[in-house]
């Protein structure tokens, strides 16, 4: 069962400018459709409380909601004051009749935000007169809807007219949701800088997102996940998130799809719980093995770091987690992040053992199951830098761009090896994980072994080769 999130507030008018409030009258969504008329809010409590949402909406209809532990504090009534004028969709999805994958068509988000300075963040609270996509004075996780979506409205609401059918050429409207997840005020921040608790929340709203989504008209796949850094070509700095509704199945899972049938068909049993089996029992690859949740680099890892994330019970989506699993889930997945900042060190004044941390750029995408098709699939998050030195990047080259042919530079063995040796405390690293005969003590513990010295350290960090796909 997912963990309820009481409806806090549900505000009347976004353009009244006395920001009136009507209290809600039952609770919220709980994760599932049939839950959310009698959510308990004890399943979405944590460290500090239950998890509230307050509904509201911004000066152009879109959809904002705020997300506290416990009551929300005063200020979640706050009117946008914004002169903005509604958006009309106009995306749409395109066929490729090669590959049969799906392609968005989304010409309008050339117009979107790219990298402000931090005083014109768009995703701070609003301010000292400086109005920003969030009204409140300050807030601990919101979501909103997208202002230059890939995807928005439901069928009836484009001006593509759909052609589903033809062999050739065959597309449709953008139909969908796109979200933004906000995940501290804090501009100068990360995720891995987060308390438990707020990851704790964050994952609620994950959760709550992910059982509305699935539910609008002709979505048949929700996707959170998070890009992190500049040369993964992030254009808000501020730290954040996003949630897909795609009207289509993604060609990664429908690969995964294809895979667990196979493997069904020739053995009788399912390729996940296989996985997770053979990786916590022994494997060189596994980073960390927790009651609930097991992390361990992929045998054919396509990126020079990449760690997948699994609940140990194969569950379909966010909402079918326990609430045991759910409270484990803070300490992991930070634990890996923070891992992810300790792997590179550049060369410094005094040689690489003087030298500083270069954050790792990263991407963190959660794989659940579609609306339909997906019963032998399991829940899962990949996370994975494109950094593979402090001063080199792993860019998609001819044979990963050209061909969809991953060529790694770093064996997966060594990447696990090393997401070890990087862990400052060792409660959730696995006692069976293997460790090389040297294993490096607290004391000398080496950087990566091509970090680069003082006598050749970068001058300038690379630029990434495309733009991504933020706010």
């Amino acid at each position: 069962m997912a963990g309820a999130v009481t409806k806090a507030t549900d505000t009347a008018d976004a353009s009244d400018a006395t920001g009136t409030v009507e209290s809600a009258d039952t609770a919220g969504t709980a994760g599932t459709a049939d839950t959310a008329d009698t959510a308990d809010t004890a399943d979405a409590t944590g460290p500090t409380g239950s998890t509230t949402r307050t509904v509201t909406k911004l000066a152009d209809g879109r959809e904002l909601i705020y997300y506290d532990r416990g009551a929300p504090p005063a200020g979640r009534e706050a009117v946008d004051r914004r002169p903005l004028e509604p958006g009309v969709p106009s995306s749409e999805v395109r066929r490729d009749p090669l590959t049969g994958a799906w392609v968005t068509v989304a010409a309008h988000r050339q117009a979107r935000i790219y990298r402000p300075p931090a005083d014109e963040c768009p995703l701070c609270p609003s301010r000292d007169g400086r109005l920003s996509e969030i009204p409140a004075a300050d807030y601990q996780v919101a979501v909103f809807e997208n202002r230059f979506p890939s995807l928005a409205g439901g069928p009836g609401d484009h001006p593509v007219p759909p052609d589903l059918d033809d062999p050739l050429y065959a597309r449709g409207p953008g139909v969908g949701r796109c979200e933004v997840v906000c995940f501290t005020a804090d501009h100068d921040a990360s995720f891995a800088e987060l308390s438990e608790d707020r990851a704790r929340l964050v994952l609620d709203a994950w959760t709550d997102r992910t059982a509305e989504l699935a539910t609008l008209p002709g979505v048949r796949q929700v996707y959170c996940f998070e890009n992190r850094g500049a040369e993964i070509g992030v254009t808000l700095a501020h730290p954040h998130g996003q949630i897909y509704a795609l009207p289509f199945v993604t060609p990664r899972t429908t690969r995964m799809i294809e895979q667990a049938a196979r493997r069904r068909a020739r053995t009788g049993r399912n390729l996940f719980e296989d996985l997770i089996t053979a990786e916590r029992t022994g494997s060189e690859r596994l980073v960390l093995a927790g009651e609930h949740w097991t992390a361990f680099v992929p045998f054919a890892a396509r990126w020079p770091y990449e760690v997948h994330l699994y609940p140990n019970r194969r569950v379909r989506d966010l909402t079918d987690l326990t609430e045991p699993e759910r409270a484990e889930f803070p300490r992991l997945y930070l634990d890996l992040l923070r891992r992810l900042d300790r792997l590179f060190v550049d060369g410094g004044a005094d040689g690489a053992a003087a030298g500083r941390r270069v954050p790792a750029p990263y991407i963190a995408a959660w794989h659940q199951a579609p609306a339909e098709g997906g019963d032998e699939l399991a829940l899962h998050l990949e996370l994975f830098t494109i950094r593979r030195t402090a001063d080199k990047l792993k860019y998609l080259a001819g044979t990963e761009s050209g061909m969809e042919a991953f060529m790694n530079d770093v064996a997966p063995e060594d990447a696990a090896r090393r997401l070890r040796e990087v862990a400052t405390t060792t409660p959730s690293t696995p006692e069976n994980a293997p460790t090389s005969e040297n294993a490096p003590t607290s004391e000398n513990a080496p950087t990566p072994e091509n970090a680069p010295t003082s006598e050749n350290a970068p001058t300038n960090t690379p630029t990434p080769a495309t733009d991504g796909e933020q706010q």
